[in-house]
């Protein structure tokens, strides 16, 4: 049986980041983890901002096609080789954001600066075996590996990879990920950065990152897109 919640909340997960800036062309994927590692995903050759709960496939943890119309994306393995070493993780999403993209292509990693870095108190894993697609098993288990315990990996000179332990955990992730790198970005063109010690950070994450603040944040979310006209072929509001 579909998990036409799970297609609904990843339908909402493309769109958000899509308005977001994640978006290029038809590129970048999200999933999420159904029963039994079953796993729902975005289909191939959509915009994420196109993307309505029919347009979810459902595929095993080898990256096969159960259900649904459409294709799978060539890089599905950076979903299930996460799946299968991670069971804390419920959702997986790829994107190409330009400032994460441009933090990936240098050898700066990302300050404590603001609050938002605080959700990365562990830090940002990097990948940097290859800057080709990630196809393979193989290359998968090597993304995997380096994304660790880590909520975020850079792929270096690609894009990132960002875990959550739900679909909301893993959107809210993925755009403070990339807001932290832009303003850490625009604090370098005033002046020396003046971050703080990664144990303040520790120290602030659980009163700054709660499960009620993802779910009002990801309401909020939806809201701004029903506010933009941005909501066609998605569920009315109950």
């Amino acid at each position: 049986m579909q998990d036409q919640e799970l297609q609904v909340q990843i339908a909402w997960a493309c769109r958000i980041l899509a308005r977001q800036g994640h978006t290029d062309f038809t590129l970048g994927h999200v999933s999420g983890r159904g029963a039994g590692d079953i796993i729902y995903m975005k289909r191939n050759g959509l915009g994420l901002n196109e993307v309505s709960p029919d347009d979810v496939l459902t595929i095993d943890l080898n990256g096969r096609k159960l259900a649904g119309q459409g294709n799978v994306h060539l890089e599905a393995v950076l979903h299930t080789e996460v799946y299968k070493v991670r069971s804390d993780v419920g959702a997986v999403i790829h994107t190409h954001p330009p400032y994460a993209v441009a933090l990936g292509a240098t050898t700066a990693h990302l300050e404590f600066l603001n609050h938002d870095a605080v959700l990365f108190h562990d830090g940002v894993a990097v990948f940097d075996d290859t800057v080709e697609l990630i196809t393979s098993a193989g290359q998968g288990q090597a993304v995997a590996a380096a994304l660790g315990s880590h909520r975020a990996v850079l792929l270096r000179n690609h894009g990132v990879l960002v875990v959550g332990k739900d679909v909301p955990w893993a959107v809210i992730t993925a755009l403070t990920l990339e807001r932290a790198v832009q303003i850490q970005s625009i604090a370098e063109s005033l002046g020396p950065l003046q971050p703080f010690a990664q144990e303040t950070a520790k120290q602030l994450f659980p009163a700054k990152y709660k499960d009620k603040f993802i779910v009002s944040y990801w309401n909020y979310l939806i809201r701004q897109l029903r506010g933009h006209g941005l909501a066609a072929g998605m569920p009315a509001e109950s």
